[in-house]
């Protein structure tokens, strides 16, 4: 198996994704439990239904593109487990329970993002993905994109994907 990594970094802090573990075997293809993107609006503008629907756009494209990649395996999240996600206080305020669920669904990874939009010009898309059985974050990373709309958003996890998750260094 040969050994392959990277740095992915986010305001200046590095962290090392381990490539080895990402392996042809599919037997060592991580599963990864995907909780989804969630908005934060710290903008003046309301929320849009638009947007609503661009979160749905982007958890569709990185189970897409995840999926496709042959690099990762998604578990499917079964409709009682995210009801009770749903009803706490969400993964990216919830003090580590990513962790409890992922194990629960026998993932290796959870998996995370965020959408904020300072604005209708300048928003940025966050990605996190932590292995489970290292207790760690492996993948961190941000790009801004300027404009709200679907091909911003679709353009900006795009270039997250194929220039830092995907690339081989």
């Amino acid at each position: 198996m040969k050994r392959r990594e990277f740095i992915a970094g986010l305001g200046g802090v590095g962290l090392l994704l381990d490539m080895a573990s990402l392996s042809s075997s599919a037997a060592d293809i991580p599963h990864v439990a995907f909780f989804g993107f969630q908005l934060i609006n710290t903008s003046v503008q309301p929320t849009m239904p638009e947007e609503d629907r661009r979160i749905q756009m982007l958890d569709d494209m990185f189970r897409r593109e995840l999926t496709a990649s042959g690099s990762f395996n998604i578990i499917t999240i079964p409709d009682d487990l995210q009801q009770m996600i749903g009803g706490g206080p969400g993964i990216i305020n919830c003090n580590g329970c990513q962790r409890d669920y992922a194990q629960k669904l026998g993932a290796d990874w959870a998996a995370w993002g965020t959408v904020q939009k300072v604005s209708n010009l300048i928003l940025n898309i966050n990605l996190y993905m932590e292995d489970e059985r290292l207790g760690k974050l492996q993948f961190v990373k941000s790009v801004d994109i300027r404009g709200n709309t679907d091909e911003s958003w679709r353009r900006g996890l795009d270039y997250m994907l194929r220039n830092y998750l995907f690339k081989a260094p």
